[in-house]
Formats: C-alpha cells, structure tokens, sequence
C-alpha cells in the first residue's frame, strides 16, 4: 500500500473518536489533515458503507463515530482499505526467456501475502481506542 489511505482514514476516525459528541464536517477534517475535502468526503463514504460511521447533511450535518473505538482494529482498517500488498506489485514478466522471470511471480505472491500476513498480525493488537489514547492533550 504505497499512499496516504491508511492516514487519512486513520486521522478521520481519530477525530471522530477523540470528539464523539460532535458532527465533524469534512472541511473540519480536511483542514486537519490538510487535503482537500472531496477525498475526505470519499473516505467518508466507505467508512460509512463498512458501518463504522454516520453522517448527516445539511448546515448541522458531518460525520460521527458508529460504533465504539475499542472495536475497530487497525488490522480492520487496513483490510477495509487495502488495495495492493505491503511489498507493492509485482512486475510484468510474461513470455520471459529468463528461467528467473519465468517463476518469480509465483515465488513473490508468496513473500507479499506472508508480509501482509505479518502486518495484519501486528494491527489485529491496536484498536482505535488505544490509538486515539495517545492524544489526551487535546
């Protein structure tokens, strides 16, 4: 995963749960993490078809957290939004006369989901919970 998904994701759902009682607007977050709102917006809206958020509409609408924090795991983020493996892609190596080119893929699949493996592994430990404790200043 070579982008910014898990931090946005990560920052709107902290803000959520760091203010529970508040409807947070997608300019609000968006000025936190300093992107521009539509991306907030569409990382809204696949937070709210997993069920973890609602959002309203309107001058008073925004985002809230829907369920509690110690219920989402980072490994259930970064299954949610996971679009390539940790190690990246693999490359192209169709029709190679390298005996290397020729079987690299097969051997790479299996690296790439063991490393992924790993990575659920060590976020199956951290709930948003714990993460947004880190935060007690605020």
């Amino acid at each position: 995963m070579n982008n910014t998904r898990f931090a946005t994701n990560i920052h709107i759902l902290t803000l959520l749960a760091k203010f529970p009682d508040e409807w947070l607007s997608s300019d609000f977050i968006s000025k936190s993490i300093q992107i521009n709102a539509v991306m907030v917006r569409k990382e809204l809206s696949l937070l709210q078809n997993i069920g973890w958020i609602s959002t309203k509409k309107g001058k008073e609408g925004g985002s809230k957290l829907q369920v509690k924090s110690e219920e989402i795991t980072l490994a259930d983020l970064y299954i949610a939004i996971k679009s390539s493996n940790v190690l990246g892609k693999k490359n192209e190596c169709k029709g190679s006369d390298c005996p290397i080119g020729e079987q690299i893929n097969q051997e790479l699949e299996k690296l790439f989901q063991e490393t992924d493996e790993v990575v659920i592994h060590s976020l199956k430990s951290k709930n948003l919970k714990d993460f947004v404790e880190q935060f007690n200043h605020v």
